[in-house]
């Protein structure tokens, strides 16, 4: 099994990538007199020394090789002011960079996105390391008895730690910022360990786009800390939660800077007095989604071919619009609400059709296929075709699982325009009636019932029709993004644009050989008048003008995620306008 890859092995490949003992830094041929001690390093850099022998470099010569931008020398804009710093060194005191002496330079080490797996004890050897910066890679764990007792920044974004409890052990005392984001933190055994008992002195804390659940639990540790100014916490599922921000700002007066945006004294004042009404701090998210117009359906009558004279299907289409939602909404001793009817066809996953705003109170229902987030799927109600669909669509969610909806955001929504289409064909009454009449009957019954039967056509108004499965087919489907939900954002509102639809124009029916022969015996038209028909249709064409230009297919859609004090007001603002709307 191969060896773990450290941290001071990926600093050794960081020295060589720099080339401190190579031109124009180290000891070589265009400097070789300093190899004999000639005058101080540091007095040559500053043109106290002799001077330069023929046929070697001046270290101000060989500075400006490193400092500019257009040398070939010169270090990459992804440098470091630490590895300017060395390069610099090695040529004014290539000495000082031999053996462990380089150790001693070094205050701030970043490794970024080298696979490293472990903070090894080679880091004991940085005496005056203050800040290191080992983001992007694989660690998973850190043994705080490696970490240098200088440490006054430590930066582990974007790893895979799940654990704080070897971090912990023995911490750094005089860390000051600690930098754990886009890692595996989860579960309240995660919050104990971030208590001024571990931390005295830290001032900037990062748990942003973890998986913690707990807002009460952790800010009851974090209210230890109490030189914390500034916190980050968005992307946490804990950060859903409609009084997340209000309830930190109340909990941690301290607190200068939350998820990036400074805490005003106005916003402060707002808040005063949350933090000790833990009764409206429930577990739960509140989103609503509306839709809105939907343009560029084409007609669907426009092409229809139907045979004249035949007793062919009435058809009728009518529209939705899908979208998916995570499952586990809260259940509040109700199923479905009034109006919502439960769709299922093979080629539309299972629908929640609901006719206005309601709030959702749907039972989990599992999905038809295996996705990265457990989603149902939702719909508007149907609408016949017209140019321009107003849905004024609008419907709030509210779930208790946090953790499943962060993952619904991180992968984000699916939304699609269905069309429905049935077939309707004319019950024929003399058929069905034939059918149970007693064939052991004498030929006088029969009459009679004949005649019954045309006057029951003359009574029958209007004509019976029999209808078809409803066929579901997609007409665009798209994906929109949500992952800004999980920062500062309370809204993402798009335009849905599927492009343009062109439909496939069915073939005209084909006529049967006795219908063909029937219009072979009619009279034939002179061919003149042929010709005049002819010449009037190209006529009638040419005079309709150019066609119009297809427009795409979209969809107004909109996800709104209910923050205080906006989710306080709208509960209240919900029951007024349903309590109007019973009225009316």
């Amino acid at each position: 099994m191969a060896a773990s890859r450290s941290v001071s092995a990926a600093f050794q490949e960081h020295l060589q990538h720099l080339g401190l003992h190579d031109f124009p830094c180290g000891l070589g041929s265009w400097n070789k007199s300093r190899l004999h001690g000639r005058g101080s390093p540091r007095a040559e850099a500053a043109g106290l020394g002799e001077a330069v022998p023929p046929g070697e470099e001046s270290p101000e010569a060989l500075l400006e090789l490193l400092r500019d931008q257009h040398s070939p020398w010169a270090l990459c804009s992804e440098g470091s002011p630490q590895d300017r710093l060395l390069r610099e060194v090695a040529v004014l005191a290539p000495e000082l960079l031999h053996g462990s002496s380089i150790f001693q330079l070094v205050k701030s080490l970043r490794i970024l996105d080298k696979g490293v797996e472990e903070v090894d004890e080679g880091l004991l050897q940085f005496q005056q390391l203050e800040e290191l910066i080992l983001s992007a890679n694989h660690i998973s764990r850190v043994t705080s008895a490696h970490l240098p007792r200088t440490l006054k920044v430590l930066e582990l974004c974007y790893n895979a730690v799940g654990d704080l409890q070897d971090l912990c052990a023995q911490p750094p005392p005089e860390l000051q910022h600690l930098g754990l984001g886009y890692n595996q933190l989860c579960g309240p055994s995660q919050e104990k360990h971030l208590t001024a008992d571990f931390w005295p002195n830290l001032v900037s804390l990062d748990l942003s786009f973890n998986s913690l659940t707990d807002l009460p639990g952790l800010v009851s540790q974090l209210s230890t800390l109490q030189n914390l100014h500034i916190l980050l916490l968005q992307g946490n599922p804990l950060a859903l939660i409609p009084a997340y921000r209000g309830f930190l700002i109340d909990s941690l007066p301290r607190l200068s800077i939350l998820d990036d945006i400074y805490i005003w004294p106005e916003e402060r004042q707002q808040f005063h007095g949350l933090a000790r009404q833990p009764e409206l701090i429930r577990s739960e998210a509140r989103v609503v989604v509306s839709i809105g117009e939907l343009k560029g359906l084409p007609n669907p009558e426009a092409f229809q071919q139907l045979e004249v004279g035949s007793e062919g299907p009435v058809i009728t289409y009518s529209y939705c619009v899908t979208y998916e939602f995570a499952e586990g909404e809260q259940l509040e001793g109700r199923g479905s609400p009034e109006g919502t009817e439960i769709l299922q066809s093979p080629t539309v996953p299972k629908l929640d059709v609901d006719t206005g705003e309601t709030k959702s109170h749907q039972e989990p229902a599992a999905t038809e296929e295996p996705k990265a987030h457990s989603a149902k799927v939702f719909a508007t109600p149907g609408q016949p075709w017209a140019d321009t669909i107003d849905w004024s669509y609008r419907k709030e969610h509210i779930t208790k699982d946090l953790v499943g909806l962060k993952s619904y955001l991180e992968a984000g929504t699916i939304v699609s325009v269905v069309e429905e289409k049935v077939l309707s064909w004319p019950v024929d009454p003399d058929a069905e009636e034939n059918a149970v009449t007693n064939k052991k009957e004498g030929q006088e019954l029969k009459k009679n019932t004949a005649k019954d039967k045309k006057k029951k056509k003359k009574k029958q108004q209007p004509c019976e029709f029999r209808s078809d499965p409803p066929v579901r087919s997609t007409m665009g489907t798209m994906r929109v993004t949500l992952e800004t939900l999980l920062a500062t954002e309370d809204l993402v509102a798009t335009v849905c644009d599927f492009g343009i639809l062109i439909p496939e124009k069915p073939e005209p029916p084909v006529l049967e050989e006795k219908e063909v022969k029937k219009g072979k015996d009619k009279t034939k038209k002179p061919k003149a008048e042929k010709e005049g028909k002819g010449k009037n249709k190209d006529t009638a064409e040419v005079e309709e003008g150019p066609e119009l230009q297809p427009v795409p297919l979209t969809v107004q859609f909109q996800m709104q995620l209910l923050r205080w004090p906006l989710a306080a007001s709208t509960q209240s603002q919900g029951n007024v306008a349903v309590a109007g709307g019973n009225t009316q």
